[in-house]
């Protein structure tokens, strides 16, 4: 089983946290303000939904796959709290740093939408809501199910050592699933995923209804698939968690 670490707060001093903080931030910016500037672009433009939604799809799947490998090998192209905390369940972060991790996430998704709409002549953020008739409950379980297929992506294509024919091409299928899964949940529960995507629209629109649901969906999700890839398909000793023995639990 995954050792997991507490980390410590000398980790935030340490020059390769602080190195993948700023790749962090820079790539979860960048992921943002493409993401959410196309879903405003759609909404602008687009009198077709169905047009719209594939158009945002595609945006979301190409940056994505873009700056997953940007960020690599630097911060590990997160861009997500559900990606790092599934992560962190299966041993590959400290809780510490995990923390860091999300407000810098955080931070680059409020920065990002601000600037949009400051450059867009303020054009409404469209924030991540249920559809008509999709309950809190359902909205749950569609992000759960979708954040579980994007994490157990990323454990089967990025960090699990056996991936094999498909080492290189991780990024790329992540923002596959990513694109697929907002074809499939998009009109229904938003298809976020990742609740950094959700807050910076959610603050700068003003619009928190039902925003509970796009962190625990997203969590619940990428933890448990965190957990169950690696510890149910990925053997090696557990030598890869960053802090000393007596500090992991």
């Amino acid at each position: 089983m995954a050792k997991l670490a507490l980390g410590s707060t000398r980790e935030a001093t340490q020059s390769d946290c602080v190195r993948a903080l700023i790749a962090e931030f820079i790539c979860t910016f960048f992921f943002v303000f493409a993401g959410v500037g196309a879903a405003m672009t759609a909404n602008k433009m687009s009198a077709d939904p169905l047009l719209g939604l594939f158009a945002v799809a595609v945006a979301h799947a190409l940056v994505v796959a873009v700056m997953i490998s940007a960020g690599l090998h630097t911060s590990g192209g997160h861009l997500n709290p559900a990606v790092t905390i599934g992560l962190f369940f299966g041993g590959h972060i400290t809780l510490f740093r995990s923390i860091l991790y999300w407000i810098d996430q955080l931070l680059a998704s409020s920065l990002a939408c601000i600037l949009l709409k400051y450059l867009t002549g303020g054009l409404e953020t469209p924030a991540h809501t249920l559809a008509s008739g999709v309950g809190p409950l359902q909205g749950v379980i569609w992000e759960i199910l979708l954040t579980f297929s994007l994490l157990y992506t990323v454990y089967a294509t990025l960090v699990d050592p056996k991936k094999g024919a498909l080492d290189g091409l991780g990024p790329t299928l992540t923002g596959f699933v990513v694109g697929a899964n907002i074809l499939a949940g998009g009109t229904f529960s938003g298809a976020s995923m990742n609740p950094a995507r959700s807050f910076g629209p959610a603050l700068v629109s003003g619009n928190w209804t039902d925003h509970w649901v796009y962190w625990v969906g997203p969590l619940v999700g990428g933890g448990l698939a965190g957990f169950l890839y690696e510890n149910l398909f990925i053997f090696r000793t557990h030598d890869h968690v960053p802090l000393p023995r007596d500090e992991a639990f």
